[in-house]
């Protein structure tokens, strides 16, 4: 099997305009942005792009905006859903579509055992025709997946990497030992351990901003230069710490919007603008982010 989820990846956002609908002219201008600032692959209609609030003519709209600003990049495909046989069947309409591979959660909600959780998975990476990325995140599913449950899930033929936002860090260093699932930090501010400890790379919605600072930190890791990669992790920290203090991706469409990379910080309902106070310390944190990196 080829190994193609390595590297620095962005979970895209969603860009909107003042009415809600959707903006595919910022959504154009930032993938191309990201594409020159040097990531590995991108991120469709994850959690970051409020896909719970697309239907599904918009995702398509947005793939095929994606598709055209990033013909050279890899692209996943976030598809979540209960019934195995429908998660499976949206997987097949995206792989149509030329996608690399899917992002799937466990089922949520529904609470099922662990070797229901196997054969969930077991079903939908027979059926997907792209391999899948396992995604960890029990805060959002409900969901656990524990480590033997992962390990057998290794053993699926189209089952080839895991993000990893499990919160369990015994279990993340297990895995990467293991080898056999490509670990990528799913948590940003986990991107430098999990790299230090060989993890394929990360999916982090914080790169959206100063991506060339990211991308710097993973070249420093992947080419042994600790101590450089030691510094730009603390000069990011702080800005991570920002952007997710409050629901993503109210914080992170605020920022993007003040550079000028999309029109309007609008997030559709539930979700609710970045409050004015974290709109300033994101700006603060920007600019000690670029001076303490200098």
């Amino acid at each position: 099997m080829v190994h193609i989820f390595s590297g620095l990846w962005a979970p895209l956002i969603t860009p909107f305009g003042a009415d809600g609908a959707l903006d595919l002219a910022s959504l154009d201008r930032l993938t191309r942005h990201l594409v020159q600032a040097g990531l590995d692959g991108l991120v469709v209609c994850g959690t970051t792009g409020e896909p719970a609030t697309l239907s599904t003519d918009e995702k398509a709209l947005v793939l095929g905006t994606v598709q055209t600003a990033a013909p050279q990049l890899p692209l996943v495909m976030g598809v979540t859903g209960v019934a195995p046989a429908a998660v499976a069947s949206e997987c097949r309409q995206w792989a149509r579509q030329g996608v690399a591979g899917f992002l799937v959660p466990p089922p949520a909600y529904v609470r099922p055992s662990q070797q229901g959780i196997v054969h969930f998975y077991e079903h939908v990476a027979a059926e997907a025709g792209r391999p899948l990325i396992v995604y960890d995140i029990p805060y959002r599913t409900g969901v656990t997946l524990e480590l033997d449950t992962l390990r057998a899930l290794a053993d699926l033929r189209g089952v080839q990497a895991v993000k990893d936002c499990g919160g369990d860090a015994h279990k993340t260093q297990a895995l990467i030992a293991d080898g056999r699932l490509q670990i990528l930090a799913g948590e940003d501010h986990q991107i430098f351990g999990t790299l230090c400890q060989g993890g394929a790379g990360a999916i982090a919605a914080s790169a959206h901003l100063h991506t060339d600072l990211f991308v710097a930190l993973h070249t420093a890791l992947r080419e042994g230069h600790l101590p450089q990669a030691r510094a730009l992790h603390h000069a990011l920290a702080p800005l991570v710490r920002t952007l997710f203090s409050e629901p993503n991706p109210g914080p992170l469409k605020a920022a993007l919007a003040m550079q000028g990379l999309i029109a309007t910080p609008t997030v559709r309902p539930p979700l609710t603008p970045a409050r004015p106070t974290t709109v300033q310390a994101l700006t603060r944190a920007m600019d000690a982010a670029r001076q303490a990196s200098a």
